[in-house]
């Protein structure tokens, strides 16, 4: 049987268990991405031919993320992003990428990424795995993610912001990129993220 003295002790841990669980579930914040006011980035780089790059960005999009200083590994983020806003400062380029030789943004002119997990690798550092749906097909992507920083903003809210890399190989999407060469078979992602907090 228990003692007293250890059914007290159980008992106080519980009570205390019970008062800090709510207390550190409401460290976890949702925040949506700052798109409308441009302070969020879907930027790409992709080999041309061997001999450069073609640098572009994808102008619009919305997302929100769900961000705890004090247990990262619970982060989550959703992003839909118009594959018709690509962007690579030239009129005939972005036609030709849009085209049903590349994205076909016609037939499928959403690309969505939906997480599945966060693991923290440092300080402020870790790896966000999740979906990504684009050119009609869903393939797991890991993002190399680093925390940037947050805190309050000049208009009375609170802000979090994140720095991204991965990269994609373009046949997992079912995009056929032979006529560009092998070296334009990848294509590298940057995106710079800051949330609102709501």
């Amino acid at each position: 049987m228990f003692s007293k003295s250890l059914l007290k002790t159980a008992t106080s841990a519980a009570l205390g268990a019970a008062v800090l669980l709510p207390m550190a579930q409401a460290n976890a914040a949702d925040y949506k991405i700052d798109s409308e006011g441009q302070h969020a980035f879907i930027e790409f780089k992709i080999s041309h031919l061997g001999y450069s790059y073609v640098l572009g960005t994808f102008d619009d999009f919305t997302g929100t993320f769900s961000y705890d200083p004090d247990a990262p590994e619970a982060s989550s983020a959703n992003v839909e992003v118009d594959v018709s806003s690509l962007h690579t400062a030239h009129a005939e380029r972005d036609k030709h990428i849009l085209s049903d030789d590349f994205l076909n943004a016609s037939e499928y002119p959403t690309a969505t990424f939906e997480s599945t997990g966060f693991e923290s690798t440092g300080d402020g550092e870790g790896e966000l795995s999740g979906n990504l749906t684009l050119h009609g097909e869903t393939q797991p992507i890991t993002i190399e993610v680093d925390h940037i920083g947050g805190g309050d903003d000049p208009w009375g809210g609170y802000r979090n912001g994140f720095e991204g890399e991965t990269t994609l190989t373009l046949s997992d999407f079912g995009i056929d990129t032979s006529k560009l060469g092998p070296t334009a078979s990848t294509v590298d992602m940057h995106l710079v993220v800051e949330g609102i907090r709501q």
